[in-house]
């Protein structure tokens, strides 16, 4: 098995691509420890001295680094937590246990804008971050302000608010002309 990895923009999340389905549809972000149980994956990776995040994509995992620790320490335990568990054929996700579909609900008087949100987001945002290792999902839309909530590589990133305010934000004014401001949410 040979598992290739890249860079982010992050630079304390790294990007591993096992060369096969990590999970069918949706994604699973595992920001501490605790809610990795769920996870014989993350589980493994949690394992790992130094590491402080995991997500994952269709094709991809990515690893956030806690500072102070250098990616030439534990990268190679990271791809051989990868490489071990593929290999064991145990699944990504514990039984019961259920991938993210992304987008918060949303209904009411905007939910008409707020689709077209959606839309934009799926299609326009969504694969560019997730090049990079990340996702990006709706979390509330309240009186023109468009909340988003940041995933892997996009969470922590130095220039995700230029890519909030920069990109999806011009992004969804100009299709939207309900929306007047895009702010990063916590979950």
């Amino acid at each position: 098995m040979f598992i290739q990895t890249e860079s982010t923009p992050n630079p304390a999340t790294l990007k591993f691509l096992p060369g096969q389905t990590v999970l069918e549809m949706g994604t699973a972000d595992f920001p501490t420890a605790e809610g990795a149980a769920v996870s014989p994956l993350a589980t493994r990776l949690f394992a790992v001295s130094g590491v402080s995040g995991v997500f994952f994509g269709t094709d991809f995992v990515t690893v956030t680094k806690e500072a102070g620790v250098e990616w030439d320490h534990i990268k190679p335990a990271l791809l051989g937590a990868i490489m071990e568990h593929f290999q064991s054929g145990q699944p990504v996700m514990g039984a019961g246990a259920q991938a993210a579909s992304g987008h918060a609900e949303h209904d009411g008087p905007d939910a008409e804008v707020v689709g077209q949100i959606k839309e934009l987001l799926d299609t326009r945002v969504r694969p560019a971050v997730a090049q990079d290792g990340g996702d990006i999902t709706f979390h509330g839309f309240d009186r023109g302000v468009v909340y988003l909530h940041m995933q892997g590589a996009c969470a922590g990133c130095p220039s995700s608010t230029l890519t909030l305010k920069m990109g999806i934000e011009n992004l969804l004014r100009h299709y939207i002309p309900e929306v007047t401001e895009v702010r990063p949410v916590a979950v």
